[in-house]
């Protein structure tokens, strides 16, 4: 199992979940680690409703089993579009509007944990292959910046055997597995693919 230590020695983390199968594994290292952390749950790019309905209660459900603390940000799509998205809903998969999606995501997590006392944060994002681990540490990193006694943990949730145990708690929990990233633009780019694996990794 990874040896993961937080780099400022606090054992509170605020840890952003953007799904159940991403977050399970995470959860469970950094448990066994001595870190116990909090879940805040901002996904206002998720789209439809009812998809984000479903991937919120999988969120839930795996961590009311764990014990911890669930913190719903709640859900305003219409806000994210408007926020994010406008401008932008040409762009490729991992280009500006990504960028500008963490950003908001992240700021809120930030926020939050200034807030509440929580003095560093991190998130399940970068535990995805299909997301740029550059933009998700510059958001970090930015929204860290805006909250003073805040830290962004920098790590890479895709190593260390973090993706071979995300895979087997998915199978043992039965948990959704998603097959885009959240958006309506990520939806549009899997209906253009000429196919789709049956088990792929979930996109956050």
């Amino acid at each position: 199992m990874l040896q993961l230590q937080s780099p400022n020695g606090d054992t509170r983390v605020l840890l952003h979940s953007c799904c159940a199968p991403c977050s399970s594994a995470i959860i469970e290292y950094m448990l066994a680690n001595g870190l116990r952390p909090t879940v805040f749950y901002c996904n206002p790019n998720i789209y439809p409703r009812h998809e984000y309905d479903i991937r919120k209660q999988e969120a839930i459900r795996f961590v009311t089993a764990q014990g911890l603390d669930f913190v719903d940000a709640d859900y305003d799509h219409e806000a994210w579009l408007r926020d994010v998205a406008a401008g932008l809903e040409d762009e490729p998969e991992r280009g500006r509007r990504c960028l500008r999606c963490f950003l908001l995501r992240l700021e809120a997590t930030a926020a939050y944990a200034a807030e509440h006392g929580f003095r560093l944060f991190t998130t399940t994002l970068a535990s995805s292959r299909w997301k740029s681990l550059e933009q998700i540490n510059e958001a970090g990193r930015i929204a860290a910046g805006h909250h003073p006694g805040t830290l962004f943990w920098e790590q890479n949730w895709r190593k260390g055997g973090l993706q071979e145990r995300r895979n087997r708690l998915l199978q043992e929990y039965g948990f959704y597995n998603q097959l885009y990233c959240g958006c309506e633009f990520s939806m549009k780019r899997l209906e253009k693919a000429p196919e789709v694996p049956a088990r792929p990794q979930a996109e956050t």
